[in-house]
């Protein structure tokens, strides 16, 4: 298949293996995906609309899994199914179903016990399910859904803006502050993060 998809920095780049997902076999530039997945992930957001989550439902494996496929599924034929390869990621893919358990208790306690802001909390389950990478691709656009769901559907306040609606998938001066916001929560420092949500 003749499909190039360089990554940009902080991307990791798709396997040719991982590029025979591909279900829509007339893709042949980044660009041409990136208006694919945006199709799909807006049908994703219109599902979402009007639902009623519960905490345990949308603090859920199945439902961190059903996002992604319902975010990617016409897509990518892997859509909602974790990795299978580490490519010098941080965490094993064997390891994610751990992580991943580990990151909604926390979550959960954090709800329960009002440990932190609202804001803070999806904020925070962001970052985390980033740093465990369960998917192929998407993992940030992903990540950015499931704040604003805990956000929205949790705690009843407006989801994030994201730097004011900028494209974070594309190089630009947003990217790299949202870039350098993810690596300053990388070292604990959280803030930078919670307000680029909020800008």
């Amino acid at each position: 298949m003749g499909l190039d998809l360089e990554a940009l920095a902080s991307q990791t780049p798709i396997t040719e293996e991982e590029k025979e997902g591909l279900l829509i076999q007339t893709i042949t530039t980044r660009g041409e995906l990136d208006e694919f997945e945006q199709q799909n992930i807006e049908r994703a957001i219109k599902w979402t609309l009007g639902k009623q989550f519960d905490k345990d439902t949308l603090l859920s494996e199945d439902f961190i899994r059903r996002l992604h496929k319902e975010m990617y599924g016409a897509v990518w034929a892997w859509a909602g199914d974790f990795r299978k390869t580490d490519r010098n990621l941080r965490k094993s893919w064997q390891l994610i179903p751990v992580e991943v358990r580990k990151l909604i208790d926390d979550c959960k306690y954090w709800i329960d016990h009002g440990t932190f802001h609202p804001d803070e909390i999806a904020v925070r389950f962001k970052h985390r399910i980033i740093l465990i990478h369960c998917f192929v691709n998407g993992n940030g656009r992903h990540s950015r859904l499931m704040a604003d769901l805990i956000v929205e559907k949790i705690f009843g306040l407006s989801p994030f803006s994201w730097g004011a609606g900028a494209n974070l998938v594309k190089a630009g001066t947003s990217r790299e502050t949202y870039i350098k916001a993810i690596k300053e929560a990388d070292n604990n420092k959280i803030d930078l993060l919670v307000a680029f949500a909020r800008k």
